[in-house]
């Protein structure tokens, strides 16, 4: 989507529909007053009143896209508005939308423009057929901004992270034959190009280095683990110590031996959305050329029952020197970040680690869908996290790691269980077993399982499908506790 901002007088072209932001309580005057006496739009948020323009208005198209109350309008409420108004005119044949709020700010008008890059994502890579009137006609997006030179100075690092969203979303929405371990870890390697370090870790290497619980997952997939570590060196000194990221990326969870339902089972091959998180945050780090150093590590397995496969009962050796009796294969993802997290600590020494794993759908039942959970051995990390999630509009709920849990997940014949012994607390459970390797450093593990695909979605700037969630809330939060 190609992105222009203009001023206010700049001439309306042909094809063009016009987006008028609306304020709650702020009625248009002129020839749009007769056109609202008529209709029930109010201006509140998220409404659109889709109009023939009135005489007098030498346009072919406008809608009136409520923005909510005035005082209540801040970046997000500028982005929703901007998607409000591409999602409205995204199939009306016409090539250019022009988003109007008078008197916009350069920072207001970048978030619009923001809002409409997010909304506009779509991936249609497989469609061979798709009647026209269904597929988005908008080509361009202007902007109208107060001081348009001022608006395109604040734009690049919205729309580098526009970018990375958008590289975590196609990676979440590749089907599994497409995206396996080896095929998600080339395509990092291609980041490069951005300025990334980016090493990958094959099974010869990860079993020297004992990595009995992450390589177990995958044994029974024709397709090679993998363990990618991503690193952007931005600080002043590079020999800083960094900040670290771990994502969970089983590119398709079948459950194993604990097989899962058929029923929905095609929805996990975005069961690397976790992976594909850190991935995205890697991207927007060094695209913006942030001032800190990061290390992003990403466990990449296939979790398949051949006759090869880990089974119920089975007890794997982690690189801590751990034992873990596996009770269900389908408890997966915290055996893939138990070698990864320990891996990442060892070597890099970091100030902190975060992960994120569609981990639980015990988290769905206890937060729904519109909320991750967060768990935390340290309450700064918390309150950053907490902070920068309700910055950019990817909540986060945080959830307790009680001490009287951990028996929950001992086991009879190993240092521990990989699932509970009881069906009580599953999320939070899985995140004890996650600390077991977490060794005395500010640790959060954010469960996204309720939050990385939406079908449907309620969200203007999220499509229906792959969200990108957590490289927005990760980015931010590296920029404003982290950098410099």
């Amino acid at each position: 989507m190609e992105i222009e901002f203009v001023a206010a007088e700049a001439a309306v072209a042909p094809k063009t529909g016009v987006a008028q932001i609306v304020f709650e309580g702020e009625t248009p005057a002129g020839p749009l007053a007769q056109a609202l006496a008529a209709s029930r739009f109010t201006g509140a948020k998220g409404q659109t009143l889709d109009l023939i323009a009135p005489a007098g208005l030498d346009l072919a198209r406008l809608v009136l896209v409520g923005a909510g109350k005035r005082e209540g309008f801040d970046a997000l409420g500028a982005e929703h508005a901007g998607a409000s108004a591409y999602n409205a005119l995204k199939t009306s044949g016409l090539e250019i939308l022009r988003v109007e709020l008078p008197g916009a700010e350069a920072a207001t008008a970048a978030s619009v423009a923001l809002g409409v890059r997010l909304a506009a994502y779509r991936f249609d890579k497989y469609r061979t057929k798709e009647p026209a009137e269904k597929k988005p006609s908008i080509q361009r997006a202007q902007v109208v901004a107060a001081e348009p030179d001022a608006a395109l100075t604040a734009f690049p690092p919205l729309a580098a992270v526009a970018d990375a969203v958008s590289f975590t979303r196609d990676l979440v929405s590749e089907p599994a034959n497409i995206l396996y371990p080896a095929e998600f870890a080339r395509r990092v390697k291609e980041l490069e190009s951005l300025g990334l370090a980016v090493e990958i870790l094959g099974e010869p290497e990860m079993s020297k280095l004992g990595m009995g619980s992450l390589l177990g997952v995958g044994q029974g997939s024709v397709r090679e683990s993998q363990l990618v570590v991503i690193r952007w060196n931005g600080a002043s000194d590079p020999s800083a110590q960094p900040i670290a990221f771990v994502g969970k990326g089983v590119c398709f969870d079948t459950g194993g031996i604990s097989i899962k339902p058929a029923g929905g089972m095609e929805d996990m091959k975005w069961d690397m959305g976790g992976a594909g998180a850190v991935a995205g945050l890697m991207h927007v780090l060094a695209s913006r050329k942030a001032k800190v150093n990061v290390v992003g590590i990403l466990g990449l397995v296939e979790n398949m029952p051949d006759a090869n496969a880990q089974r119920p009962g089975d007890v794997v050796t982690s690189m801590s020197g751990q034992t873990i009796e596996v009770i269900n294969t389908d408890a997966e993802g915290r055996l893939v970040l138990a070698d990864a997290i320990w891996y990442c600590q060892d070597r890099f020494k970091p100030k902190f680690i975060v992960d994120l794993a569609t981990l639980t759908g015990a988290i769905i039942t206890a937060l729904g869908n519109d909320y991750a959970g967060l768990f935390s051995n340290n309450d700064e990390l918390a309150q950053n996290l907490l902070d920068a999630s309700q910055k950019e509009g990817e909540p986060l709920w945080r959830m307790p790691l009680p001490e009287q849990y951990n028996k929950n997940i001992d086991s009879v014949i190993a240092d521990m269980r990989n699932v509970s012994s009881g069906p009580a607390g599953g999320s939070i459970t899985a995140a004890l077993f996650i600390q077991r390797f977490v060794n005395n450093l500010p640790w959060a593990h954010l469960d996204i399982a309720s939050t990385a695909w939406k079908k449907p979605s309620s969200v203007p700037t999220i499509p229906e499908g792959a969200t990108g969630y957590g490289v927005r809330l990760l980015n931010r939060l590296v920029q404003e506790k982290y950098e410099g």
